[in-house]
C-alpha cells in the first residue's frame, strides 16, 4: 500500500522498522509519470514487507529539502530512519527490487 508523505508526517514513515522507499515526483514531470507505475508494482509486490510511499516536491517542500532533492525523480531508500541509497532518473523494476531486497 503506498503511503503519501507531507510536511508533517515524513517522520513517522521514515521511522517505520520496515525498510522505506520514497519517490519523490511532481505532476508536471514527464520522466516521473514513467516511473510511477513502476514504483506502484513494488509497493505491490512488496507489500507487508517494504512501505513504499510517494513524496510530491511541490507539496511537500520542507522535507524535499531537507533530502536535497534536486532533480526528479529521485526514489531514497531508508532502513532505521536514515537515508541509505538513492537513484536519480527513470530506473528499472530489477535495480529498485536488487536495493530493496539487500535492505530486507
Amino acid at each position: 500500500m503506498l503511503q503519501v508523505i507531507t510536511n508533517t508526517n515524513f517522520n513517522e514513515v521514515i521511522s517505520s522498522d520496515k525498510p522505506v522507499l520514497i519517490d519523490f515526483w511532481a505532476a508536471w514531470c514527464g520522466p516521473c509519470r514513467m516511473l510511477s507505475p513502476t514504483v506502484d508494482e513494488v509497493a505491490e509486490e512488496y507489500d507487508g514487507r517494504v512501505v513504499v510511499a510517494k513524496c510530491n516536491v511541490d507539496d511537500a517542500d520542507e522535507f524535499a529539502a531537507q533530502c536535497g532533492i534536486r532533480n526528479i525523480p529521485t526514489l531514497i531508500y531508508f532502513k532505521n530512519g536514515q537515508a541509505v541509497d538513492r537513484t536519480v532518473g527513470v530506473v528499472s523494476k530489477a535495480e529498485i527490487e536488487a536495493k530493496l531486497n539487500a535492505l530486507l
